[in-house]
């Protein structure tokens, strides 16, 4: 075989160094990028803080030009610059300073190739003590459970022994606040783990009696039963229908847990309307005593578009708040000598290539979210209106072809990304629901099928909820034919009980 050197002609697609910036900045959160622009203001002597600026699109507005696609080297470049100019939104363009910046960069290499002191990565995994602080203060919680029956239990005038077999039946609790192990078991354990004689379980029991009075009421049950019967006998005396309550409990919970109402009444000689009372006042109860001490921490959510109507249109807008304005300093960029070749200066302009083009990266992103956002919103004006009945069919293809944009990028700019609307806020992937075909030639939305069945479930007589079969029987009427399956399916998806666990007294 003999060896030679052949020169070949061909194509091939690669991301450039500045697509790569864009692609990462766009499928950042809100609150991650603000970490993002944070960390690049801190390494980039470049860059500064301006003014915000607010951008609105109108629907009814035209010669808005779609974006390159992620396929494109010229994603994220000059086609952005023209979203903005048209009637009833406010007029955009971009910083002066990214005028002069070449079109392309070597595409064979990697964004941190070429500039030394390249943006810090950032996201859920990555430490830092810069930008996140007011965050974790807004997520501390109040405490756990074992800590605030601890701190009760210290103000007790308990002996030593006491206060071991109390504190060895705290650490047996749960998180729904149940106790989870034996009378003996807690003996054995204290016996083991201290020298004050021999534990007896009456002991155990009466202090297991002390922590069943602190607070919340209800604590260190063992079953549902015992917990609800606590919490009756912490009410005051007086209570109405507090006496029955306690018999129901004691004597019928299963048969009432079991919807069992005429087995209920003829045991206990009540009426309907007492029987009712009665349930009223168990369910003032609450069955997980020490849920609220493990409920997870709220999240906060930034929207990163605004949607209002203004002359009977609906008009899109960016959250100006979701994305910090930078610029580049020019004092600094001042300072920069063309003539100069010295590692002073060709750091300079490091400094200002790279501020330069995560300049043009934030203006991509948001010029592209304020599109993508915009053509669901004109597709889903009918949710806005009506609710989530008026949901239409919607898949990212949809979306991408109309941008002429990839799925993938729809994709990135859809997720972890809200959208304030008059009926509250979502994530664009909300808006994007499977098709359904009805009877008549026409489709609807799984979103719309899933309101449907809430509103039919929520008009259901109290004593004859509807089955999974009659919800599918009163949707086929609608033109909207489902299995009894898919029903179903949909039900549990939003935490709906099955029929036979619905009934209710009439």
């Amino acid at each position: 075989m003999k060896q030679s050197l052949q020169l070949k002609i061909g194509q091939h697609l690669t991301m450039t160094p500045q697509l790569q910036q864009a692609i990462r900045l766009l499928q950042l959160s809100s609150m991650e990028l603000e970490l993002e622009v944070q960390q690049v203001l801190d390494s980039n002597m470049m860059l500064e803080l301006e003014e915000e600026v607010s951008e609105t699109f109108d629907f009814a507005s035209e010669g808005v030009s779609p974006p390159a696609s992620e396929d494109s080297p010229e994603f994220g470049g000059e086609d952005f610059a023209e979203f903005g100019s048209a009637e009833g939104a406010e007029e955009y363009s971009p910083p002066s300073t990214t005028d002069d910046i070449p079109n392309d960069l070597p595409v064979d290499s990697e964004w941190e190739e070429i500039y030394d002191s390249t943006l810090p990565q950032s996201g859920p995994g990555v430490s830092g003590d810069d930008g996140g602080g007011e965050y974790e203060t807004a997520r501390e919680g109040a405490g756990s459970l074992r800590d605030h029956l601890l701190w009760q239990l210290n103000l007790l005038p308990l002996s030593d022994i006491d206060l071991t077999i109390a504190t060895a039946i705290v650490d047996a609790i749960n998180e729904a606040g149940y106790l989870e192990a034996s009378i003996a078991e807690i003996r054995d354990l204290v016996q083991a783990s201290v020298d004050f004689g021999e534990v007896d379980e009456a002991e155990v029991e009466a202090m297991l009696k002390q922590v069943q009075a602190l607070e919340p009421a209800g604590i260190a049950a063992r079953d549902l039963k015992e917990c609800l019967l606590l919490q009756l006998r912490q009410l005051a005396p007086g209570t109405p229908w507090l006496a029955e309550a306690q018999q129901v409990c004691e004597r019928h919970l299963d048969a009432l847990g079991g919807r069992e109402f005429a087995a209920v009444m003829r045991r206990t000689k009540l009426t309907q309307d007492e029987l009712r009372q009665v349930m009223s006042l168990i369910q003032t109860l609450n069955p997980k005593p020490g849920a609220q001490f493990s409920d997870p921490a709220p999240e906060y959510l930034i929207p990163d578009v605004f949607v209002h109507k203004s002359r009977g249109r609906w008009k899109v807008e960016l959250n100006p708040d979701s994305v910090p304005q930078v610029r580049v300093n020019p004092h600094y960029a001042n300072m920069i000598r063309r003539a100069d070749n010295g590692p002073v200066n060709t750091s300079l302009k490091t400094h200002l290539q790279e501020a330069k083009w995560f300049i043009k990266s934030l203006q991509s992103r948001s010029e592209t979210l304020l599109k993508v956002a915009a053509a669901i919103i004109e597709r889903q004006q009918a949710f806005l209106e009506f609710g989530d009945e008026g949901m239409k069919p919607l898949v990212l293809h949809d979306i991408a072809e109309v941008l002429g944009m990839h799925e993938s990028t729809i994709s990135r700019v859809t997720t972890r990304k809200y959208m304030h609307t008059p009926r509250g806020i979502f994530e664009l992937k909300y808006f994007f629901s499977s098709r359904v075909t009805t009877s008549v030639g026409g489709e609807a939305s799984s979103t719309a099928i899933r309101a449907l069945i809430k509103k039919l479930v929520a008009g259901e007589a109290n004593d004859k909820p509807l089955s999974d079969s009659v919800i599918a029987s009163l949707l086929l009427k609608q033109g909207i034919n489902v299995a009894r399956r898919t029903v179903a399916k949909y039900r549990e998806g939003m935490q709906i009980l099955p029929s036979n666990e619905r009934k209710r007294l009439g």
